[in-house]
């Protein structure tokens, strides 16, 4: 199985990377939300705006690239004849998706390193790392929680046959929900709701916290209790759903365009 998972995992970054849509979303996508987001921040008045703009880019980026590559991967699969193969494959479908979730996943995290080059290039303001082992934590524990939510994700579309609707749908109500470019503390008591039962919003959080500094360590590790806590119930989730499908369309057989 992990033969199977490493093998598909690089020949997905091979054709993800071939795809114009996907390069954008990997280089383009990061450039222009990072002048974007600079020229929100830059007269706001808040000290650390950088840590905004490029923690917010590249993590804008790295769902874009998950959205139109780890969800559409199905919808491709689809449209090719194989994903009925692939489903009915000795190999498992979980571990062939799996190992291209993960393909795309580490290759989406360019998304950051683009921001923050472009931010030193374009206005000469370096982001400093104040606690890079906490960074490395957070930014561990935030793509395992990525993997898991686009093994979800992709569980769900499976059945279904509108999935490119669904990618556009999700793309900025999680950047919006999740506090990807603002603190989840402007948004209304009724929306944080939401925003604390997703997984990313504990990401984002730990990471600005790396940046700035840990100076509460106990406030990191239960914020990072929380994350972990999160993507265990969306794994169990992601699992149930699965079996699910699996006997649905194995009555049905239901996989093929028509």
């Amino acid at each position: 199985m992990i033969r199977v998972i490493i093998s598909t995992m690089f020949v997905q970054m091979k054709q993800s990377f071939a795809r114009p849509m996907f390069r954008f979303c990997l280089i383009a996508n990061p450039i222009l939300n990072t002048i974007l987001l600079y020229e929100m921040y830059r007269d706001s008045g808040e000290t650390n705006y950088m840590a905004y703009v490029v923690l917010g880019a590249g993590l804008m980026g790295l769902w874009g690239c998950i959205c139109f590559s780890s969800a559409g991967d199905i919808n491709r699969e689809r449209f090719s004849g194989t994903l009925a193969l692939i489903f009915a494959a000795p190999a498992t479908f979980p571990a062939i998706i799996l190992g291209k979730i993960i393909g795309n996943t580490l290759m989406s995290l360019l998304t950051m390193v683009i921001s923050l080059i472009t931010a030193r290039i374009l206005f000469r303001i370096p982001l400093q790392l104040v606690s890079p082992v906490y960074f490395l934590i957070a930014l561990f524990a935030a793509i395992i929680s990525f993997i898991v939510i686009s093994s979800m994700v992709a569980c769900i579309l499976t059945l279904s046959r509108k999935t490119e609707l669904y990618m556009n749908c999700i793309e900025i109500p999680i950047i919006l929900f999740c506090g990807f470019v603002f603190p989840v503390s402007v948004l209304p008591s009724g929306v944080r709701i939401i925003s604390y039962a997703l997984s990313p919003t504990y990401a984002v959080e730990l990471m600005r916290m790396a940046v700035w500094g840990v100076t509460d360590t106990a406030l990191f590790f239960e914020k990072l209790g929380a994350l972990m806590g999160l993507t265990f119930i969306y794994a169990i989730f992601s699992a149930l759903l699965y079996k699910k499908i699996d006997r649905r369309v194995r009555i049905s057989a239901t996989l093929e365009v028509a």
